[in-house]
């Protein structure tokens, strides 16, 4: 099993669609569609009726699954975009490192 580059909990900003540039945190992960949720980005708005939980009905709000391609890790040093790459530390194991400075990203 492969460690993924992008985690729930890590920062990243969007790169493309009507949310670019925007940053946010990794709520949830779905790996086998390739999917994140980001914490306010990509809100999707849903007509609810009302019912007797909820009377007044109205709009709900919230946070759509985004494809992981539209995504990427924010640098820990200058808060910009970079890739992710895997090196292996001097205890033996796998870390992620960010591959615009070289900084740990996890650890």
């Amino acid at each position: 099993m492969s460690a993924a580059k992008i985690r729930k909990g890590d920062k990243v900003v969007v790169l493309s669609g009507r949310d670019k540039g925007k940053t946010g945190e990794i709520v949830s992960s779905l790996p086998k569609v390739g999917k994140v949720v980001v914490s306010g980005v990509n809100i999707a708005t849903r007509h609810k009726k009302a019912n007797q939980a909820n009377p007044q009905g109205g709009l709900e709000r919230k946070e759509a699954p985004m494809h992981v391609s539209k995504v990427a890790i924010v640098d820990p040093k200058d808060g910009k975009a970079t890739r992710v790459r895997f090196e292996t530390s001097k205890d033996g194991k796998k870390v992620r490192v960010a591959a615009r400075s070289g900084e740990k990203i996890d650890g």
